[in-house]
């Protein structure tokens, strides 16, 4: 499995290695000590999570005040433009975004640390997005960040108008939003 550093370099981009013929393929999901190798420390996920959303959906930005979650996410069925926002104060990419395409095509894996807002959008029919997270669903320690805020300035990679929930419609700027030291 291939492991490339992104612009923020917590943030990773798995790509596997992929056997295929006629009959269909197999890739190596996930190998923990390869992981860890690539990110360069302990990690123990705790909880699988399954989505599944239609065309033009966003979920997020979202992230745990406490309790934060570290994900691995990938695309089972679809397509998705998913992005890591750093909300570490302390870090010299604070408020910088950086995302990927993740596809059930590419298989591609996108490793978002703690200490990061996270969101995707759909871009095909539908997707079935999993995810796997360092740490447990917290409700009374979740948070969104306001999806086109403009001192972040996500470039959605589309002009679709975004299907938001509810809590995703009242999310906080990134000036106002609870961060990380």
């Amino acid at each position: 499995m291939k492991a490339t550093p992104q612009t923020i370099p917590d943030v990773i981009l798995f790509e596997p290695k992929v056997f295929g013929d006629d009959r269909g393929f197999f890739f190596e999901s996930f190998n923990h000590a390869r992981f860890e190798e690539a990110v360069g420390r302990p990690v123990k996920f705790v909880q699988d999570n399954h989505s599944k959303s239609v065309k033009g959906v966003l979920r997020g930005l979202h992230y745990q005040v406490q309790q934060p979650q570290g994900k691995l996410v990938r695309v089972v069925q679809g397509a998705v433009f998913d992005v890591a926002v750093d909300i570490r104060k302390s870090s010299p990419t604070f408020g910088k975004w950086v995302g990927a395409l993740l596809t059930a095509d590419n298989k591609h894996q996108f490793w978002v640390p703690e200490g990061f807002a996270h969101g995707f959008v759909v871009l095909s029919d539908t997707a079935e997005f999993l995810y796997k997270t360092t740490d447990y669903y917290a409700p009374a320690h979740e948070r969104s960040l306001l999806w086109n805020d403009p001192d972040v300035a996500i470039d959605w990679t589309t002009d679709i108008t975004p299907i938001l929930s509810a809590k995703d419609q009242v999310a906080k700027p990134l000036r106002h939003a609870d961060v990380f030291e």
